[in-house]
């Protein structure tokens, strides 16, 4: 949980100090870039962008010794439609893909690790359904900040849900389907031929993902808790 706050510190401060660079910058001769496409009904764009995504792990009985979970950094890429509601309310369809890697290692003083074989590799490839509302503040000059917060769904490519192999056999199972939360922030920066949008948001797993077995019959739920830093397009 610390890693993540120093994380979530750490692209807040990237963001913050973009926006503020670029609006410094400014002279005052430079003209509002691309106004009227803020009254456009509909628009599209793209993403690229980084993720770091952990478990949240709840336990059936505390233990001295719990998993050992060490999330890499994934890849995230994605589009997005954005439906005008009102003034500075839009309503975002962002579908995309997202990718990820935690490495699990098991206690050995767990009864049920039995196996001296206690270290997985959970690599996932996730096809991510977001649909979130975008509330703007007022723009100035070439800048604009916003919040977002909705709620997505996500198939995991890899989650091995019905496979028959478990962690007798190696093999860390979760399943298919993972609904989340969405909150974030970010800085619309208008450029005289695009738009460029540095943002960062949380996602936070509201269902169990796991497949429980003889390995895991201690864990009551693992939920998906990830920080996404996404580069946006429009």
């Amino acid at each position: 949980m610390q890693k993540n706050q120093i994380l979530v510190g750490k692209y807040l401060l990237f963001i913050a100090l973009l926006g503020g660079v670029f609006s410094y910058g400014q002279q005052r001769y430079v003209p509002d870039y691309r106004k009227s496409s803020e009254n456009k009904l509909i628009r599209f764009g793209y993403y690229l962008g980084l993720n770091h995504t952990n478990f949240k792990t709840d336990y059936v009985e505390d233990r001295p010794e719990q998993l050992n979970i060490n999330p890499e950094y994934g890849f995230n890429v994605g589009l997005f439609v954005d439906l005008r509601l009102i003034n500075h309310v839009n309503l975002r369809f962002e579908p995309g893909m997202f990718t990820t890697q935690r490495n699990i290692t098991f206690p050995d003083s767990w009864p049920e690790a039995t196996s001296t074989n206690l270290s997985r590799e959970l690599k996932s490839t996730y096809i991510r359904l977001p649909l979130v509302f975008k509330f703007s503040a007022l723009r100035l000059h070439n800048v604009r900040p916003y919040v977002i917060a909705g709620a997505s769904t996500s198939l995991n490519l890899s989650s091995k849900e019905n496979s028959t192999e478990d962690n007798n056999s190696g093999e860390f199972r979760t399943i298919t389907q993972m609904h989340a939360l969405e909150l974030g922030l970010g800085v619309e920066l208008y450029l005289p031929f695009f738009k460029f949008t540095p943002s960062i948001r949380g996602v936070f797993g509201l269902n169990d993902e796991l497949v429980s077995d003889s390995w895991t019959s201690n864990i009551d739920g693992l939920k998906t808790r990830g920080v996404f830093l996404n580069f946006i397009f429009e």
